[in-house]
């Protein structure tokens, strides 16, 4: 056992974070117990909302979340496309999540039981005899009727992937960017958000030149928006996807969660699952993307076939606090090409080895 002259000046510092980060874990789960226990007496049921999932012919990453709603709610859902059915972000935010749920899984002939994360999501890896390409899971709770969720399968002859980022990448956010989650999240609804110019043409063209290529959309957004997300990249054309995103508020050490650590360890894990795939990777100049790219083409070069990244206009570069300069990031590894929209890094594509 160390002796007090041996601990670091800072050693109290450092325990007293920890202890005032994990008291900030213990009351936002006494917050969700208090909110449970109210919704369950309303007679609110454990309702499984789906997300798209990716795997191999051997595996299938389940994503999806469990919140708390009512009997109503969970019946056949009606038109979202109608003006009166739209859905503010807001609201996604008032559903409870049901803390460590039991879920069941249906791949195929075979029965998973799993069970969801302190927020409610759900983001496990099961065993799978599927075919390439989009296939349905089926997954379920005690409380509700099942629910199908699709899954990208990857051809095993697949060499070439994308991976995008979302706000200023494909969805115009022109906000200062403390405020940007706030606004996509808690106001702003799909029919209301603005697509970049071109990116969908872009990553449309890449999906049908490449038809087994899989699409992923990596994002710092939290999960209760992935419906929201969804719709938005449907409604303006852009090739299905996954989307990986995050869970906010507290963890078991720390007040938030870290976006660029999402990011990072996402990048890695998708190399790790699919090792003979390279990766185009699409951001913006207006966040943290050069960088996090820059730094993963380093570490993993032969997992990145090019770097695209849509430069934000002045207007955008002011309220995203200022843009990177292409030379401090771009490792010589791997190639960037940098354009104003999706137009003209798709006339710029023919610079990368995408075969």
């Amino acid at each position: 056992m160390p002796h007090d002259s041996d601990r670091s000046p800072d050693a109290p510092l450092v325990a007293h974070a920890r202890r005032t980060l994990h008291r900030a874990a213990r009351i936002d789960d006494a917050v969700q117990d208090w909110r449970h226990r109210r919704a369950r007496k309303r007679g609110d049921i454990a309702t499984v909302v789906p997300f798209t999932g990716y795997g191999s012919t051997t595996w299938v990453r389940v994503l999806a979340r469990v919140v708390l709603t009512p009997p109503k709610v969970a019946a056949p859902k009606k038109d979202l496309d109608k003006p009166d059915e739209r859905i503010r972000g807001w609201r996604s935010f008032t559903s409870i999540p049901v803390v460590e749920a039991d879920v069941w899984v249906q791949v195929g002939d075979t029965k998973h039981r799993v069970q969801a994360d302190r927020g409610g999501v759900v983001d496990v890896v099961v065993t799978a005899d599927l075919a390439p390409g989009w296939q349905s899971i089926t997954l379920g709770t005690e409380d509700t009727e099942p629910v199908e969720a699709r899954v990208y399968i990857v051809d095993p002859s697949t060499r070439l992937g994308v991976i995008s980022d979302v706000d200023d990448t494909v969805m115009v956010t022109a906000l200062p960017r403390p405020f940007v989650a706030a606004w996509n999240t808690f106001v702003l609804d799909e029919h209301a958000r603005t697509p970049v110019p071109g990116m969908a043409v872009m990553l449309e063209r890449l999906t049908r030149s490449h038809p087994t290529v899989p699409v992923i959309y990596l994002s710092t957004g939290a999960w209760n928006v992935a419906p929201t997300l969804t719709r938005f990249l449907s409604r303006n054309l852009y090739p299905s996807g996954p989307l990986l995103l995050t869970d906010w508020g507290p963890t078991h050490d720390r007040w938030f969660r870290s976006g660029r650590l999402h990011k990072e360890t996402n990048l890695r894990r998708l190399a790790d699952e699919f090792p003979d795939i390279r990766w185009l990777l699409v951001g913006d100049d207006g966040q943290h993307d050069e960088e996090i790219y820059g730094a993963f083409s380093e570490e993993r070069p032969e997992h990145v076939a090019g770097v695209a990244i849509r430069q934000l206009s002045p207007g955008e570069a002011v309220l995203a606090g200022g843009r990177s300069k292409p030379d401090e990031h771009a490792p010589s590894q791997a190639r960037w090409i940098y354009a104003p929209d999706g137009a003209g890094l798709l006339d710029r594509l023919s610079e990368f080895d995408l075969s």
